[in-house]
């Protein structure tokens, strides 16, 4: 499963069997039935869901998960505890990996895994051939003597046993903590200006961040730049309000880009940050502290660059040079008559999948554009209104860009006329899936779904809605000016209540945030807005907009007045509503 299983829908406390399945083994018609093995470890017992034991499942109980029990999913809250198995010490939890902090980093400065030779074991292993748990037992034995580490043997500490430990708790009582000792380099913040030079390499080699877990990462060869970033990243922190487990992480993670530099010193591409997501780092927020920095240097390719290539692809050679100038002319302008503007990459995507199914029938018979004619143009217009016009529209953009580069002798659009197909009529939102958006338990829905509900607020206007759009009872978007309704009201206020609560120290000022957006400046996007509906929030508007429209009896100035649409726009509705009232037996709604 991607997210958190939902309970049982038959006895509701534990978790269902598999994805596609909505009740458990044991509660399976006829059943109960017998769980399957886990397929990652093989484990008969404990199982999860999904074919995943509790041990292995990333939602089970083990970290923030409710406990599967008697007592309901939510009832109480429980960590799954284990012991390590290099050290054997108790307490160890999902968060590493099931090995205690002090054997995980053993393992990064010790790669020689071998059998202990004194205790027999398999692990990790210090030069004289001991591992880790050796070695403690014999300071403790020292200790206990009141001798040197260095005057007692291994052999002679683990003759009689092992003691065991608490994961976390090795310290020897009575010693205390160590008094700290300061080994950083001083930071000098002028060291963040990136170097005016890259050195070239020979060969441009992948880079295996997960074989750096194993091996170890290179250090970073200017301790002061290391420094001075460090501290950029604590300042960057401070700012957003990032607690210390995420600071720690981050200047981990520079660390490793650092390392891995060909050019000490240069700006870090953003393809080497992308690498960090195979090893479980954030490599979004890293760029966001590098480009924070002017250490960033965004050499991605952007993503229609890809795609345009990969779609292209299957056509005949010349028809794919030609193709090639209309996408540049579009993505990049023309300086040179006819002048264009660059396009979005939006439009050009768009205007490429109106026009690739005529694009794909004439690459059969005609290898290039410029055997086109009007002839082969209306051969492979469809016949259905809306089709017909938007594939018009993407042939006639490839032409008009074609016959101003001089690639083809004529646009065979050029004076074929297509009427562009009257709107769809605004449908009626699906009631009871609004009802229960309405009355969620989770606040931002239930405050998204007032603001389209009531009032209309479109979808670009709630991801930019900052927490000053909304005072004295009113929301200011745009040039408009909207007293809310009461209900809408007691929504926002749960929504900001809940927002406070969850994240009191976030810097980002727009009204609607999650957990990823929290510790930045950027708003939500408009997909996390859709997945927080039942239905879609298009649909909300137009619905509560159509309403309006009923009500005033299609009144035009008050449609634009009130929702701030255009004439165009506005007139939609009205049409809608004059075609219900002229209609014999008018729909209900």
């Amino acid at each position: 499963m991607t997210g958190k299983p939902k309970p049982c829908t038959v006895c509701g406390v534990r978790p269902p069997a598999m994805r596609e399945i909505p009740y458990c083994f044991v509660c399976w018609p006829g059943g109960p039935v017998t769980a399957p093995p886990c397929y990652k470890c093989g484990s008969r017992t404990d199982y999860f869901t999904s074919g995943l034991c509790a041990r292995c499942h990333p939602h089970a109980p083990g970290q923030k998960s409710p406990v599967w029990n008697l007592a309901g999913p939510l009832a109480r809250r429980k960590v799954l505890i284990d012991a390590c198995p290099d050290c054997h010490a108790w307490g160890v939890t999902r968060t590493y990996g099931w090995i205690c902090v002090a054997c995980r980093a053993f393992r990064e400065t010790h790669r020689n895994v071998a059998d202990c030779v004194t205790c027999g074991q398999h692990v990790a292993l210090y030069d004289d051939g001991s591992c880790r748990l050796c070695h403690r037992q014999r300071s403790m034995i020292a200790h206990d003597l009141g001798r040197r580490t260095r005057d007692v043997s291994i052999a002679d500490a683990v003759r009689h046993g092992q003691q065991l430990f608490l994961a976390g708790m090795w310290h020897q009582p009575g010693t205390g903590k160590r008094p700290y000792v300061k080994k950083t380099v001083p930071a000098d913040m002028r060291l963040l200006r990136p170097v005016g030079h890259r050195q070239l390499v020979l060969f441009e080699l992948a880079r295996d961040l997960k074989a750096g877990l194993r091996n170890g990462f290179p250090p970073p060869p200017d301790p002061a730049r290391e420094a001075a970033l460090i501290t950029f990243v604590g300042e960057h922190a401070t700012r957003y309000g990032w607690r210390p487990s995420k600071v720690d992480r981050v200047r981990r993670a520079m660390r490793i880009m650092l390392g891995i530099q060909d050019t000490p010193g240069a700006p870090i591409r953003r393809s080497d940050v992308a690498l960090l997501s195979r090893i479980k780092h954030s490599a979004a927020v890293v760029a966001d502290v590098l480009a924070d920095a002017g250490l960033l240097d965004d050499d991605r390719q952007p993503a229609i660059v890809t795609w345009f290539a990969a779609t292209v692809a299957e056509l005949p050679t010349p028809m794919r040079h030609e193709l090639d100038v209309w996408f540049g002319v579009m993505r990049n302008g023309s300086t040179r008559p006819p002048r264009r503007k660059p396009r979005a990459d939006a439009t050009i995507g768009t205007q490429l999948r109106w026009a690739l199914p005529a694009l794909r029938q004439w690459a059969a018979v005609r290898p290039s554009l410029r055997e086109i004619g009007v002839d082969d143009v209306r051969a492979v217009l469809p016949a259905e209104p809306l089709a017909r016009y938007t594939m018009l529209q993407g042939l006639r953009s490839i032409f008009r860009v074609l016959k101003g580069q001089k690639l083809v002798f004529v646009n065979p659009t050029t004076r074929m006329p297509t009427r562009q197909p009257d709107a769809p009529a605004p449908r009626p939102v699906n009631l009871e899936m609004l009802r229960a958006d309405l009355n969620s338990e989770q606040p931002a829905t239930a405050a998204l779904a007032a603001l389209l509900a009531f009032h209309a607020v479109r979808i670009s206007q709630l991801r930019e809605l900052r927490l000053t759009d909304i005072r004295d009872g009113r929301l200011h978007v745009a040039d408009q000016i909207i007293p809310l309704a009461p209900a809408v009201q007691t929504r926002v206020r749960a929504w900001l209540d809940h927002r406070q609560k969850t994240w009191p120290n976030t810097p980002n000022p727009h009204m609607f945030i999650h957990v990823r957006n929290a510790i930045t400046t950027r708003p939500v996007t408009s997909w996390w807005i859709r997945h927080q509906l039942g239905t879609a929030g298009q649909h909300i508007r137009t619905d509560r907009i159509l309403d309006e429209a009923h009500a005033t009896g299609g009144d035009i100035r008050q449609l634009i007045d009130l929702f701030g649409l255009s004439v165009d726009g506005a007139n939609r509705y009205v049409a809608t509503v004059t075609t219900v009232r002229s209609s014999p037996t008018p729909a209900s709604r």
